[in-house]
């Protein structure tokens, strides 16, 4: 099923006068609030103009069209150039009073596109590179849909606005790289290439040919005048024809129709003056008032809004037209809805995995749960940073290739960082429910994608293994003794920490149940030997923390707190303090976001109001004594690691059961 067929440009308005709608309303916006990045908006104003009315597939008048274009600002401080896109075409969202009100608190047209798919904003953009590694997910997303439902149901193209900042960082190597070797035909990005930065011309700190690094990894890559209308549509029509990715490098002039700054360093975000504005009516022959589009010009981008209507409806009518239960299917996906049975597997998990001995490894726990949920839910996509083998998620699944898009392993390579970013787009995207998996330690590596995703409430599943000095041998540079605390300190982020199989089946219960942000699901290197003997009843991490063994023998005097594998030696511990004579319970804590939601006296309940609180973590202590109260103490780590075998490492830095009943028994004062 092809995409919507290119059209000619608007034969009773000017091009030009189009592009020149989106300047003017970038310009007085700008004004308006008295700051902004006016490079973008208008340098792209042509490049803009011929996309959206010559090769965007979509429909204004429904911005969630599943099988829309998608479109990212990856530059997303020229934020805008998409306002006014939006309002141009129709939006109903994005009204001529919310560009007015550019930047002020309240409005959609906020500083940088945060993500809002009614007002037709796919993404929250803002740090560089980010961008171009969602527009890579979604790109995936729609070559995964494709091959499993056909045409018919999935067959749209992704596109991206794009910055020298964008590729310049990282990530956006990372993107080139790994789009090009999946060739992914869909995908254009459109280089905003006007050799101007922030800080001045290009060539203060990069010096190679750009267009030439997209050439060597692989994408179609056209040279092009960014304010010839009929060039970029020519260039346009070439990326729709080539099977490759497409890189258009647009020579632009930064602020251009500004003159005092076009061109210049200013013309990035210097503040406007309505001076700079009357100069640029007069130079450009636009006499109309501020905020005002004239109805020829209006009403020639209202109808390229409106292009996409038929063949929307046509979708729909073939949706419709699919066998009832075919037809479920594809709308349960597309529209996020998890599917029947799920649930039951976990539930069917936990008792098979307390049948046998605990497997090898704790991350081949999550392993073993991402097999048994891959026959139920098809749309669940797994990328890796080259670690297959010691994270072991790939076994029933199919890689994801330029030859074979069914696959839903994704080999990223050693690019945590686009890894992440793709993982959002494929979140953004719809359809596909994605995870991603690395080690703890290369976290920060990820960083900035799982900040985005906690921003922008993607349901991403963070996955992460080798979590402590537990690791053993591979040293310090590999032992995450500081990360758990960081991600714990990020806003809507969960953490989950599990101590057992049963647990980490209750974690990804919980982690699959929340659609309204990313998780982090964090296992060890080591086995975790069961802690939990009971597979039924409800899920008791769902309340974050909860009474693991009670004390027994009297009042409880000692509460031990613990996550993940300490939780084993505070069972060990309570043994030794039992023994002693001293009532003592246990608390698996293995998601404090969770357990801070719960209600005062169910908290104080689980953390036992008066008692002595041990706390044990292979990790730093920071964030702890907000359990651990005035009479706590913390068995855990207090710098980097070392190299040595697990146990080894665990006697060096004294966390041990002994250590853990030592520090109770010096609080009680026995």
């Amino acid at each position: 099923m092809s995409a919507v067929p290119a059209a000619p440009l608007a034969p009773d308005v000017p091009p030009a006068r189009m592009a020149d709608a989106i300047r003017f309303l970038a310009i007085d916006a700008i004004v308006r609030a008295g700051e902004g990045h006016q490079g973008v908006p208008l340098g792209m104003a042509e490049i803009a103009t011929a996309l959206y009315t010559r090769h965007l597939r979509f429909d204004a008048a429904d911005p969630a069209w599943p099988d829309r274009d998608r479109v990212v600002l990856s530059n997303g401080h020229g934020s805008m150039l998409l306002y006014a896109l939006l309002y141009l075409t129709g939006n109903a969202q994005i009204t001529l009073e919310q560009v007015r009100d550019f930047r002020a608190f309240g409005s959609r047209c906020e500083g940088h596109p945060e993500r809002d798919i009614a007002s037709g904003i796919e993404v929250t953009t803002g740090p560089l590179g980010q961008g171009i590694g969602n527009a890579l997910g979604m790109a995936i997303a729609e070559a995964f849909l494709h091959a499993r439902y056909g045409a018919g149901v999935a067959d749209h193209r992704t596109w991206a606005f794009v910055g020298d900042g964008c590729l310049q960082e990282g990530v956006g190597q990372e993107m080139l790289s790994l789009a090009g070797h999946l060739r992914l035909g869909k995908l254009t990005l459109l280089w905003d290439d006007n050799r101007i930065t922030d800080d001045g011309a290009t060539d203060l700190s990069i010096s190679e040919d750009v267009a030439a690094r997209a050439r060597v990894a692989g994408w179609h890559v056209v040279e092009v005048d960014g304010h010839d209308l009929a060039a970029i549509a020519a260039a346009l029509d070439a990326a729709r024809a080539d099977p490759r990715p497409s890189f258009l490098a647009c020579r632009t002039v930064i602020a251009r129709g500004l003159a005092r700054l076009e061109g210049q360093r200013g013309g990035h975000s210097a503040r406007l003056f309505p001076e700079d504005a009357a100069q640029a009516r007069e130079r450009l022959g636009w006499p109309h008032p501020d905020f005002e589009v004239p109805a020829e010009v209006l009403g020639a981008w209202r109808a390229a809004g409106a292009r996409g209507a038929a063949e929307r409806a046509a979708w729909q009518a073939r949706i419709e037209a699919l066998p009832p239960a075919q037809r479920a299917e594809v709308l349960r996906v597309l529209g996020g809805e998890l599917p029947a049975g799920w649930r039951e597997v976990l539930q069917a998990y936990k008792a098979q995995a307390l049948a046998k001995p605990p497997a090898a490894s704790g991350i081949f726990i999550s392993a073993e749960i991402n097999d048994a949920l891959a026959p139920v839910w098809p749309e669940r996509m797994v990328g890796c940073a080259d670690l297959e083998a010691p994270t072991n998620h790939k076994r029933s699944l199919a890689a994801f290739t330029a030859t074979d898009r069914a696959g839903a392993y994704v080999h990223c390579g050693v690019r945590e960082h686009v890894m992440g970013a793709l993982a959002n787009g494929l979140a953004a995207h719809g359809g596909v429910v994605p995870l991603a998996v690395t080690y703890l330690a290369f976290a920060d590596y990820e960083r900035p994608a799982m900040r985005m995703a906690a921003l922008m409430g993607l349901p991403v599943q963070f996955v992460f293994s080798h979590d402590s000095i537990g690791i053993g041998r591979n040293g310090p540079t590999h032992q995450p003794v500081e990360i758990l605390a960081s991600l714990r300190a990020m806003p809507n982020m969960r953490v989950f920490r599990p101590a057992d199989a049963v647990e980490a089946a209750e974690c990804w219960e919980l982690a699959y149940a929340c659609r309204t942000g990313p998780s982090t699901l964090v296992f060890a290197r080591q086995a975790l030997p069961h802690v939990r003997g009971e597979a039924g009843g409800p899920n008791r991490c769902a309340r974050g923390a909860y009474v693991l063994a009670a004390g027994e023998g009297g009042a409880r005097a000692v509460t031990l707190l613990a996550t993940g594998s300490e939780v084993l030696l505070a069972l060990q511990a309570r043994a030794g303090l039992q023994a002693r004579g001293i009532p003592t319970a246990v608390v698996s804590m293995p998601c404090w976001e969770l357990f801070e939601d719960q209600d005062a006296d169910y908290r104080a309940e689980v953390l036992g109001p008066g008692t002595v609180r041990v706390g044990c973590e292979a990790a730093m202590r920071f964030g702890w004594d907000r359990w651990l109260g005035e009479r706590g103490a913390f068995v855990g780590m207090q710098g980097f690691g070392a190299s040595g075998p697990a146990e080894a490492l665990y006697r060096h830095f004294g966390i041990t059961a002994e250590a853990i009943e030592a520090q109770a028994v010096r609080l009680l004062g026995h």
